[in-house]
């Protein structure tokens, strides 16, 4: 495709990752494992993915102006992230605190800082680069205005939409028809379908309620259990790849920039899911969120 550009418009976080066994009790003080530092926020990892898959990746996002949104910024440009889109708030940068334990959960605590500082007037400031997007990517670690309208801005240029429902809130109908693809968890699958989801038969019987909600795909993520693509029509089920999983930091954000190298390079939707598999796979066998993304030529 003659135009692999690709919006992402969300949160960019510095996060720090706690290795541990366990969590403390009430009262009690523990200590860990290990702790690494590294650029995160689902927005800047899914535009570190696309961007190491080759996709011509822009980040529309806003840090604060202090040493952690230039380590941010700094560790985009590193991987080819265009960043001209990102603004600076008089306050902190998003942080977040993640908790990674031995059989590769996570447990993860945001603070929001600058993400929340992002505006509908910085959506419009980056319309033009929007206009020319193939994909527009958005989370749900921003503002509910202004994905709304990022959502419907990004239609109106004619750009497939996918939307990571992450962290889960309610959006309003008109916003939820527009999208082409739908991306969530578990736990968020529960919210969005008013239902308990822990299985993969859970998650199967909860498909095509979700999928009524939203425009093209669902997707559905299940972890070690894999994944699940629903059409409407046909239900495509991945199981993930065997590998040794050191840490699972980025895995999620690692599939959904494959989804979008998938639809920009015209595979079907089998393909797609298990390219995105196999990339995300590669992601939990290394340490460090963005730096254990593959490149395309790792997979």
């Amino acid at each position: 495709m003659e135009n692999n550009k690709v919006a992402v418009i969300g949160s960019l976080n510095y996060d720090i990752v706690l290795k541990q066994e366990r969590l403390p009790e009430i009262g009690e003080t523990i200590t860990v494992d290990g702790v690494s530092f590294c650029g995160g926020g689902k927005g800047a990892n899914q535009a570190v993915q696309c961007a190491k898959l080759g996709l011509e990746t822009y980040m529309i996002g806003s840090v604060g102006n202090d040493h952690y949104g230039t380590i941010l910024i700094d560790s985009l440009k590193k991987y080819n992230v265009k960043t001209d889109y990102i603004g600076l708030a008089d306050m902190h940068t998003g942080l977040g605190i993640v908790n990674s334990f031995p059989d590769g959960r996570l447990l993860s605590t945001i603070s929001t800082g600058a993400n929340y500082s992002l505006t509908i007037e910085d959506i419009e400031r980056a319309e033009p680069i929007i206009k020319e997007s193939q994909i527009v990517i958005l989370q749900l670690e921003i503002p509910r205005e202004v994905v709304e309208y990022s959502i419907k801005l990004a239609k109106k240029h004619h750009c497939y939409v996918i939307v990571n429902a992450a962290p889960s809130y309610n959006l309003s109908e008109d916003a939820m028809q527009l999208i082409d693809c739908f991306v969530v968890n578990e736990a968020e699958a529960s919210f969005y379908g008013n239902q308990v989801i822990s299985t993969v038969e859970d998650a199967l019987h909860c498909c095509d309620p979700l999928f009524k909600q939203i425009g093209e795909l669902l997707i559905i993520t299940l972890g070690e259990k894999g994944s699940i693509l629903y059409d409407g029509t046909n239900t495509f089920c991945f199981s993930p790849e065997k590998v040794n999983v050191v840490e699972t930091t980025g895995a999620g954000d690692s599939y959904i920039g494959a989804i979008a190298y998938g639809l920009m390079n015209g595979l079907s939707k089998d393909e797609m899911g298990k390219f995105a598999s196999k990339v995300s796979s590669k992601t939990v066998t290394k340490i460090g969120g963005q730096d254990a993304m593959p490149y395309l030529e790792e997979i």
